[in-house]
C-alpha cells in the first residue's frame, strides 16, 4: 500500500505543511488571487504560512514535476464551494498513489486495489478501508469509538490549466469561518490538530482532546503559532480579518 521512496521523499517535504484558509483570507484582503508556486514559496520563507487543498495540490505537483515522476492533480466538486483537491502520482509501474496534503493525510497510499481490513499510518487518528474502481476511490474511515466516515475520490486526470482556473475560483471563495488543520507528532502517534471556527482540537487513536478555549486574538495567535510556526504578525492580521468578518455576517 506505501508508495516507493522516490514519491515518498518528495512528499516528506511536505511534513510540517498546514492546510490552512488564513492565508486565502489574508490575500483577498490585499488584492492577491491565486498565488503561482513561486509566490508561494517567498511567503512560506518570509511567513512560514502555507495555503489551502490547492496551493498544496499545485505546489506538490510542482515538485513531483522536478523529479521527473508522473503526476496530476485531481478534484471533485471544483468551481463550487464545496471543492477539493488532491494529487494522483504514479511509479515506474504504472501504479497510482493518492496524495493527499489538504486533509493532512500522512503519507501517499495505492489506490489501484482494494483494502481487506482497515490499514493504519495513513491518516491522523484513523484506520482506512478502500475500494476501487478504476476511475474513483471509496475510503472509509475508522475513528475512535467505532465511528466511521465515507469519502469518495475520483481519479480521473483534470487538465492542468482547467485546474489552476479551479483553484482561482477557490481562491476567491471567502468563508467567514477560519480553518487550519496540521499533523501534530506526540506519543505514539502523528496526531491531527484543527482550529476552526475559534475552536481547536486534537484527534488522536483514543479519541479526541479539547483545547481550553480561548476569547483574544493575541492568544489565539500564539496557539497558532505555537502549533505551525506562522508568523505572528501575519496570524494576528489574518485573525483580525476574520473576526471583522464574522461580525459582518
Amino acid at each position: 500500500m506505501k508508495a516507493p521512496e522516490r514519491i515518498f521523499s518528495v512528499w516528506k517535504r511536505f511534513d510540517s505543511f498546514p492546510m490552512e484558509t488564513l492565508t486565502k483570507l489574508w490575500l483577498h484582503h490585499k488584492g492577491i488571487g491565486q498565488r503561482e508556486v513561486s509566490q508561494m514559496k517567498e511567503h512560506r520563507e518570509e511567513f512560514g504560512i502555507t495555503g489551502n487543498c490547492f496551493d498544496l495540490a499545485l505546489w506538490l505537483l510542482d515538485e513531483f514535476d522536478k523529479e521527473g515522476i508522473r503526476a496530476y492533480p485531481v478534484g471533485s466538486s471544483l468551481h463550487t464551494e464545496k471543492a477539493h483537491a488532491a494529487v494522483v502520482a504514479e511509479d515506474d509501474k504504472g501504479s497510482r498513489f493518492l496524495c493527499d496534503l489538504g486533509d493532512q493525510w500522512l503519507q501517499p497510499v495505492l489506490i489501484d486495489r482494494d483494502t481487506t481490513v482497515p490499514q493504519k499510518g495513513y491518516f491522523p487518528a484513523a484506520g482506512i478501508e478502500i475500494k476501487s474502481s478504476g476511475n474513483a476511490a471509496e475510503i472509509t474511515y475508522h475513528r475512535p469509538g467505532g465511528k466511521q466516515s465515507m469519502q469518495t475520490y475520483h481519479l480521473e486526470p483534470v487538465d492542468r490549466d482547467e485546474f489552476w482556473i479551479a483553484a482561482g475560483h477557490s481562491s476567491r471563495q471567502i468563508h467567514p469561518i477560519p480553518l487550519l488543520e496540521s499533523r501534530v507528532p506526540i506519543t505514539g502517534e502523528t496526531a491531527h490538530w484543527e482550529f476552526y471556527d475559534w475552536k481547536s482540537f486534537l484527534s488522536t487513536e483514543n479519541g479526541l482532546v479539547y483545547d481550553p478555549p480561548l476569547e483574544e486574538l493575541d492568544a489565539w495567535a500564539e496557539r497558532i503559532y505555537e502549533k505551525t510556526g506562522f508568523c505572528k504578525i501575519f496570524l494576528k492580521e489574518s485573525l483580525e480579518l476574520y473576526k471583522t468578518l464574522g461580525e459582518v455576517n
